[in-house]
């Protein structure tokens, strides 16, 4: 709790700066493609309007990248040039400790833009069941399963080039092709299977699933079991990861 009190007294200070890409973006990606691309797709999606079908992926998609965002630069810096995470271990924290704080910092970052995107898009008329209340823990998962191994891969780099790498060839191809935009089954048998081992893809078909009223196309189980795995093994890299730069 006292490493989590940290990072918000510090986004008090910062939360301005983030607004724009946590917030504004997402809502004029929903406008832009929702209602301009969606325009010109008369049939919709399944019979879904192309503004409902594409909203739950956005809203997926902003988490992801929230997520991202604040567990590669911000834990590169912690380590590399502000050294803030050595003087945490200096102090009576144990190495969980700085993980799960900043951690449990990500998961609010993430909840509380895909809450304001949620809201903002309810009040476009594009959210079509009440149950959409339920992609917020959706979307929490989500971003612990991404956000808990990235934190272990920041904390292994050498260099912020690897990190600008990680954007280029994992987090953008994961958000073109993992079932945001459209269909995944549209997609070659080979890029198919990929999109089905990405996180987003299991958070995309059950935030889909709820905004709609409709059954996802795999088990709910199976989804958050899913999301699971990857949160639980991107835990037990982090911790690693840092105790092997933080415990001489």
């Amino acid at each position: 709790m006292t490493v989590l009190a940290y990072h918000l007294t510090g986004y008090r200070r910062t939360w301005r700066a983030g607004v724009f890409s946590s917030f504004l973006l997402p809502t004029l990606t929903v406008l832009g493609f929702g209602l301009g691309v969606g325009g010109y797709v008369d049939q919709g999606v399944n019979g879904v309007p192309y503004l409902e079908w594409i909203v739950p992926g956005l809203l997926a998609s902003t988490a992801l990248q929230v997520a991202i965002a604040e567990s590669t630069f911000p834990v590169f810096a912690n380590f590399q040039w502000t050294r803030s995470y050595t003087a945490q271990n200096a102090a009576p924290l144990r190495v969980g400790d700085i993980v799960a704080g900043h951690l449990a910092f990500v998961l609010f970052r993430a909840v509380t833009a895909s809450a304001a995107f949620l809201l903002v898009t309810t009040l476009l008329g594009a959210v079509a069941s009440a149950w959409a209340v339920l992609t917020l823990p959706v979307v929490a998962l989500l971003a612990l399963a991404v956000a808990a191994p990235t934190f272990g891969y920041a904390a292994a780099v050498s260099s912020d080039s690897w990190l600008a790498m990680l954007f280029r060839f994992a987090v953008i191809p994961t958000t073109l092709f993992a079932g945001v935009f459209f269909p995944v089954e549209s997609l070659p048998g080979g890029l198919r299977h990929l999109a089905y081992a990405t996180p987003l893809w299991h958070a995309v078909d059950l935030c889909r699933a709820a905004m709609l009223g409709a059954p996802p196309q795999w088990s709910v189980p199976g989804h958050l079991l899913y999301l699971a795995a990857w949160a639980v093994g991107g835990w037990a890299l982090a911790v690693r990861r840092f105790r092997r730069r933080l415990v001489v």
